[in-house]
């Protein structure tokens, strides 16, 4: 078999009798070379399968065009929401992603975090794993002045750009739509530490509660080990063999709602009429579950591309912007059949 060796400026140069500066520049559009020559040089690298080295490029400028993405998982339709809305914003300034996943494991966070410094990215997005209380690991970044962003599961202290939507405000929404068709004992999952966006949700549901005088209940909140449809059911099962069951349940996740329609339904329980459940996200899910499950909008397309869009624009400045938080409103109740009895 013949060895397959690496075509090089080198090698186009010494066949069109050209300086390797002029090669250089000539696949590189540059304006100081004719566009005949350009057009020549293009078609020679093509027919002798040239191909640039993006790696010594990077290694040279120490940047590798590479906006690193770290998430908990990309298999919810609201992360591979966001990362489109990265994949858009980065393609179209001529960057590529790279997407790691923690699978919410802390340990794995870490890790990927020191993997992503090593490989010398231009920039990084993160959406905290489940467990992850302690951001210290992110730090390395600050020092190396390598932009970071944080996207909807946020820290609350770290001294960087953040992207995410008011979780106690949909929360609060979520909770006073069952109210407002006639819930008196609503339930609710929550998941996740006080630094969670969960923990927000379930603040804002609190909150909705007590303004409208209903009870809160230590038993009609239950803390999911993660956020999957099987723990949703287990919570499920245990909220209805309640001697006094909710008539309403506010899942911060689709998949939950989704869950807790199924079991209810399962049990000879009637939805909406005597189980009223919200979700949240708007995944694709909710529109596939019978009856359609009500959830709360969130603009995940939107929100990835607003965190590449930092990125990018940082890297463009010499100096670092002073830190913001952008804050989407627009999160908003699109109520369905799943809690519609009014």
């Amino acid at each position: 078999m013949k060895e397959y060796t690496e075509v090089t400026i080198y090698d186009i140069a010494d066949k069109l009798n050209l300086a390797t500066s002029t090669i250089s520049r000539a696949l590189k559009d540059h304006h100081s070379i004719s566009k005949k020559t350009i057009e020549k040089v293009k078609k020679t690298a093509k027919e002798m399968g040239y191909r640039p080295n993006n790696l010594a490029a990077s290694l040279r400028s120490k940047k590798t065009k590479t906006i690193g993405v770290l998430l908990p998982t990309i298999t919810q339709p609201f992360l591979s929401s966001l990362i489109s809305g990265i994949e858009i914003a980065a393609q179209k300034a001529g960057y590529n992603v790279v997407i790691m996943q923690s699978h919410d494991s802390y340990e794995q966070e870490v890790s990927m975090t020191q993997s992503l410094y090593n490989n010398r990215v231009s920039g990084v997005i993160c959406s905290l794993a489940m467990e992850t209380q302690d951001t210290s690991h992110f730090q390395l970044f600050m020092d190396s002045n390598t932009p970071l962003v944080f996207v909807d599961r946020v820290p609350k202290t770290f001294n960087t750009f953040r992207v995410v939507i008011d979780n106690y405000a949909a929360g609060y929404k979520a909770t006073k739509h069952l109210i407002s068709q006639g819930c008196k004992r609503i339930a609710h999952l929550t998941a996740g530490s006080e630094f969670s966006i969960y923990y927000e949700r379930k603040k804002g549901y609190l909150d909705a509660l007590k303004e409208a005088n209903l009870p809160i209940e230590d038993d009609l909140i239950i803390k999911l080990k993660a956020v999957t449809y099987e723990e949703a059911e287990k919570a499920t099962n245990k909220l209805l063999d309640l001697k006094n069951p909710p008539d309403g349940i506010f899942a911060p996740g689709d998949i939950l709602g989704v869950s807790a329609i199924q079991c209810a339904k399962k049990r000879g329980i009637k939805v909406p009429e005597e189980l009223a459940v919200i979700g949240f996200n708007n995944d694709p899910i909710s529109h596939i579950i019978d009856p359609n499950l009500s959830t709360i909008t969130h603009p995940a397309e939107k929100m990835g591309q607003a965190s590449a869009e930092i990125i990018l624009k940082n890297l463009k400045s010499s100096k670092r912007d002073e830190v913001k938080e952008i804050t989407f409103l627009n999160t908003e109740v699109l109520v369905r059949e799943s809690s519609k009895r009014n």
